[in-house]
């Protein structure tokens, strides 16, 4: 059975830092890429980014680039999300999602993502 878990969000202030994590379990992780999207109330949902395990290759959306790093444990099969200089415009709920590498054409859009997280919150105060 295919998981992936998120963990890390939570409550923090304007300027700070979280660390997300998605633990994945049921596949072969060094075939696939891991994305990372985001969705806020009433708004629709965004990628935001993208690593792929097979070519190590990442991908950030414009509105966190060099501020939010993904990265990998291929051990550990786990892909974490660091976010710094946190805004309040960052509040959402934030998932994993998993695709078989070779699969994916725009490594932020959410329509080719076959495996899904459940979600943490994440939500920044000003």
């Amino acid at each position: 059975e295919v998981q992936l878990v998120e963990s890390g969000g939570g409550l923090v202030q304007a300027g700070e830092s979280l660390r997300l994590s998605c633990a994945t379990s049921g596949f072969f992780f060094r075939d696939y890429a891991i994305a990372w999207f985001r969705q806020a109330p009433g708004k629709e949902p965004e990628g935001v980014s993208h690593i792929s395990i097979t070519h190590g290759t990442t991908y950030y959306a414009d509105s966190v680039k060099g501020r939010f790093t993904i990265s990998s444990d291929n051990a550990k099969s786990t892909v974490y999300l660091q976010m710094n200089s946190l805004k309040p415009e960052d509040t959402a709920v934030y998932y994993c999602a998993a695709e078989i590498s070779v699969l994916v054409r725009k490594p932020l859009s959410r329509e080719k993502y076959e495996y899904w997280g459940q979600g943490t919150q994440v939500t920044v105060s000003s």
